[in-house]
């Protein structure tokens, strides 16, 4: 088991390393596929397309398995480089995940008006969109920083009450830190979307490829623009307290394949 606190901005990645497998609803599988020495095969899980890395000799698949996933048989469907395809079966284990309470002072952000649903609508859309990006880049590494150096003040998966009213379940990891604190690249990636967003504040999404884009929100200050490269532990932007929040602090959500997974997995464990 690892742990958050006293991970540092400044640890270094090591090459070739893949994520923590945690093959439950919210968390990822990983997949032995075909030998490394064959050309990487095209693999779909849902619709979704699949990262494929080289690992240990072979080609694996690190599949992200959304919070709604019913535990037990599934199947991922690989296609080699003659458009041969084959299943792989795999099993989602069950996992029970805690229910927090909050209570917000601007009932807007419970109780959103027309005109507000309407701005949700729509960027609802547009953050759908970001997250279904993908892209064919290579990546040596799945192991991501802390982006921001702080105390995690909420985990992934919770069971969200707003004001007693039922929300959906938290998407990413919060990290409490004072306002104006430097928010880095977790992994080096490219800047494909920035926008204030009615809930989510100030946000930057980050393409790191295959289907990985994490999402930064509740900034005060964006300090990149769209298409802008940037290095593993550049600077993005800056913590604040815009969008739904009851606290100054960063909300990073990782999604995978198009599915919202534990940022928690892609960190180094502590030693």
């Amino acid at each position: 088991m690892w742990t958050l606190l006293g991970l540092l901005i400044g640890t270094v990645a090591t090459a070739q390393e893949l994520p923590h497998a945690s093959p439950v609803p919210g968390g990822i599988a990983i997949l032995p596929l075909v030998p490394d020495t064959e050309p990487a095969p095209v693999v779909h899980f849902a619709d979704q397309r699949v990262m494929v890395m080289r690992h240990d000799g072979q080609w694996q698949a690190v599949v992200g398995l959304p919070l709604t996933l019913e535990p037990g048989p599934q199947t991922v469907t690989i296609r080699d480089s003659q458009g041969k395809a084959r299943d792989y079966p795999f099993t989602v284990q069950s996992k029970e995940y805690a229910v927090q309470r909050l209570t917000l002072k601007n009932k807007r952000m419970v109780e959103p008006t027309e005109e507000d649903l309407a701005r949700i609508t729509r960027e609802q859309a547009i953050i759908q969109q970001a997250f279904s990006v993908w892209t064919d880049e290579a990546l040596p590494s799945l192991r991501c920083l802390l982006p921001v150096h702080g105390s995690v003040s909420s985990v992934f998966g919770l069971r969200r009450f707003f004001n007693n009213e039922p929300r959906q379940p938290h998407s990413g990891i919060d990290i409490a830190a004072p306002v104006g604190a430097p928010v880095m690249a977790p992994l080096a990636g490219t800047v494909i979307l920035t926008g204030e967003y009615f809930f989510n504040g100030k946000t930057v999404f980050l393409d790191h490829g295959q289907g990985l884009i994490s999402m930064f929100n509740h900034l005060s200050r964006i300090a990149v623009e769209r298409g802008t490269r940037v290095t593993q532990g550049q600077k993005i932007g800056e913590v604040g307290m815009s969008g739904r929040v009851t606290g100054p602090h960063l909300h990073w959500t990782v999604s995978l394949n198009n599915s919202r997974v534990d940022p928690v997995l892609f960190l180094p464990e502590k030693k």
